[in-house]
């Protein structure tokens, strides 16, 4: 992809991968899924996670699943709202640079 990500837009994106799951989604399925939209390597994404429970955006708790630790990763309420908040901004921003580029409105 040409265009850049920035830290903005990556937490935007894991947020809405995570809050896809009632019960929240461990790292490697996350990775996975935004893999779908981004070329992202797990390295990039884990210091997202961890910046995102830091800003207390996801709850992290563990599950065991074939002997080892599963840890998943939960939206919170703060979470649920930066999302919105990331929503409603993407939402001006992405109609304002198809307008420029696409001749849209």
């Amino acid at each position: 992809m040409t265009f850049t990500t920035g830290a903005a837009l990556l937490d935007a994106i894991v947020l809405a991968v995570v809050s896809k799951e009632k019960d929240g989604s461990y790292g490697y399925k996350i990775t996975q899924d935004v893999k779908m939209v981004l070329d992202v390597s797990e390295s990039t994404l884990y210091p997202v996670l961890r910046r995102l429970q830091k800003d207390e955006c996801l709850s992290t708790y563990d599950v065991q699943c074939d002997g080892r630790n599963r840890r998943y990763y939960k939206v919170t309420e703060r979470g649920n709202a930066q999302l919105n908040l990331y929503k409603s901004e993407w939402k001006d921003y992405s109609s304002k640079i198809s307008s420029l580029l696409l001749g849209k409105e």
